[in-house]
């Protein structure tokens, strides 16, 4: 890569070389250093004490395939889908209904009511199905007087009386949306419904979808688990990256307990080639970012389950150490993104935005190790680890659209 452009990922890798490198030769990979025990305490101590989120939270989402197009019989099936296919065993826990699941009207006591044409059983017993499955359920609801579909009441003015009904219900995760809150600022609404879980009676994951309005990601730790940095993502090259893009520069408030959400997987969806999507999931999950699945799990084609089961991928999204990585070189259309694991490991992804075969170098100072560093290469989506030893740099070649994955282990 020709010249360089520095970036603040810089002064983070330097920090990385800082608090994660062994101290003495007695370091032993696998074992959490001392400095990412105190780390690790450090966020927590900032984040919503709620007990969740501890690893970046894995399911599914009706909303990226289905939109309102929804009803009981999807949600079940996806959760029997969830089971069969083997992701529930990879990590992919949570079944989260989206927007469109209630009646317009609330009851005589003000309460949510699930739509009956479609969720006919009602939530409470869907929540038990899902439950039995060893799942988890997620449901919807919007800080504003109306959803954003405008078919559901919101729960503002509500919060207490709905989060009741959600912990009555079984629910185990909450998306609050921003749609049509009267010009109120989401610092005013969203400690409402925090506050509210809190005394429900039951631990809920709650998911702050805010957008990005006025930068969640400074303020969502005390409140929620996780909070949208980013407008909804569609199901393109061009879409997925700014949402990649607008993430990142809030990498340094992510951690145990709360993440940076730039919004729903669109993997299996169709509107991107392979190698897109595994860039797609390959961002999402060294950024820490949420893996919720958004396409129809039931029909699960063997591209799109090969990108989503990558255990070796999926390990570096749920590392407990929970940094979320830096874009720490861009040059053009040329990435290195990186991060540091647990065991004094580093992650680190080689994207080429371009259109054509590029050769991409992840540089030891880039990434924050030590320049006399041996490190060994283990290749996440090719499944292997290298012959050869590295030191200073690793360097590959990437086709276009597409990236090169790998986890670094010094070895001397």
């Amino acid at each position: 890569m020709a010249g360089r452009k520095w970036s603040d990922g810089l002064l983070l890798a330097v920090l990385f070389a800082c608090v994660w490198w062994p101290s003495s030769a007695d370091g032993a990979p696998g074992v959490a250093s001392k400095a990412e025990v105190d780390l690790k305490s450090r966020y927590l101590h900032y984040k919503q004490a709620n007990g969740l989120g501890l690893t970046p939270p894995m399911g599914w989402n009706s909303w990226n395939h289905f939109a309102c197009a929804i009803n009981e019989t999807v949600i079940r099936e996806t959760a029997d889908a969830l089971v069969s296919t083997g992701l529930s065993k990879l990590g992919y826990e949570y079944v989260n209904i989206d927007d469109c699941w209630a009646e317009i009207a609330r009851d005589y006591n003000g309460n949510l009511v699930a739509k009956n044409t479609t969720f006919p059983s009602g939530i409470k017993a869907l929540a038990d199905y899902v439950h039995s499955k060893g799942l988890k359920l997620g449901i919807y609801s919007d800080s504003g007087y109306f959803t954003c579909s405008r078919t559901m009441p919101g729960s503002l003015g509500h919060e207490e009386q709905d989060a009741k009904t959600f912990a009555a219900w079984g629910i185990d995760y909450l998306k609050y949306d921003n749609c049509n809150n009267g010009g109120t600022k989401p610092t005013v609404r969203y400690p409402i419904m925090s506050h509210a879980l809190r005394n429900a009676g039951r631990p809920i994951f709650f998911s702050l979808c805010e957008w990005g309005d006025l930068h969640p990601a400074l303020w969502g730790a005390k409140l929620g688990n996780s909070w949208r940095t980013t407008n909804d993502i569609a199901d393109t090259w061009d879409s997925m990256m700014s949402r990649a893009d607008l993430n990142e520069p809030y990498a340094e408030y992510a951690g145990p307990g709360g993440w940076n959400d730039p919004d729903m997987l669109e993997v299996g969806n169709g509107g991107m080639t392979k190698s897109e999507y595994e860039v797609h999931f390959s961002i999402w999950a060294i950024s820490k970012a949420p893996l919720l699945l958004g396409s129809d799990i039931r029909k699960l084609d063997k591209e799109t389950e090969e990108i989503v089961s990558n255990k070796e991928v999926i390990a570096v999204n749920q590392d407990p150490l929970g940094i979320q990585a830096k874009k720490v070189r861009s040059e053009g259309d040329q990435e290195v993104w990186a991060g540091p694991l647990t065991g004094y490991r580093v992650a680190v992804l080689l994207v080429n935005r371009g259109m054509y075969r590029y050769t991409v170098i992840a540089h030891w100072d880039d990434i924050g190790l030590p320049p006399i560093t041996v490190a060994e290469a283990r290749d996440l989506w090719e499944h292997k680890t290298l012959k050869n030893k590295f030191v200073g740099n690793i360097t590959a070649t990437v086709g276009g659209r597409s990236c090169r994955m790998f986890i670094l282990k010094p070895v001397a």
